[in-house]
């Protein structure tokens, strides 16, 4: 799949864009390619927000942020080069049936238009222009690779990134620069918790000579 998305500049609410969707589905079936280009970048940021909620708690199941954060980078990477993420076509063209996808929608229409309230256009700096907008698409992207990271069991090393991912997501959907500005401060304290975790190992091992 290589259709652009239309990454651009919108104050559109993702609420607003989903309720559309949901009145122009026709017919009984809709395959999952023409479901993804009718959501464009909202749709795939709102996926990247779903896969990072199972992480807001400070231990993790090991291994499932392997998988998922592999799949936030592959849709944040399609996202920065204004692009479908490729999918197999037997996976694409899979025909959703519309009776039962229309009440999905229609409950995530309600639980959008509850969190509105929380997000405004603000700091435009922060989500406007082609290359503010790739360049967070690139932020978002390293946080999928820092949830990648297989310390699952080590608290909070999976809560960090998945609050990052939550927020940039969040904030790029809705223009709002200083949720974005949140996603930032998240993604540098995982870097930096990170850092913090490899000089303890690495004193560790000093310690028992496991480094010679």
């Amino acid at each position: 799949m290589t259709t652009a998305i239309g990454f651009k500049d919108t104050d559109r609410k993702t609420s607003e864009l989903l309720e559309d969707i949901l009145h122009s589905i026709r017919g009984e079936h809709i395959t999952l390619r023409d479901l993804l280009a009718m959501m464009g970048e909202s749709g795939l940021l709102l996926l990247c927000a779903f896969l990072s909620l199972p992480f807001l708690f400070p231990v993790s199941i090991p291994g499932v942020s392997t998988v998922f954060g592999a799949g936030i980078v592959l849709i944040s990477a399609a996202i920065t080069v204004n692009r479908l993420p490729w999918l197999p076509q037997k996976v694409a063209d899979r025909r959703l049936e519309s009776g039962k996808l229309r009440p999905v929608l229609q409950r995530g229409v309600t639980f959008l238009r509850r969190i509105d309230r929380f997000f405004k256009p603000r700091f435009s700096g922060l989500t406007s222009g082609a290359a503010m907008n790739r360049f967070n698409g690139l932020v978002l992207m390293g946080a999928g690779l820092l949830l990648m990271a297989p310390l699952g069991l080590i608290p909070f090393s999976n809560t960090l990134p998945g609050v990052a991912i939550l927020l940039m997501a969040a904030g790029i959907s809705q223009r709002d620069g200083l949720v974005v500005l949140g996603g930032y401060v998240m993604v540098v304290l995982t870097i930096v918790y990170f850092s913090a975790i490899a000089l303890l190992a690495y004193s560790a091992g000093r310690s028992f000579n496991l480094f010679g």
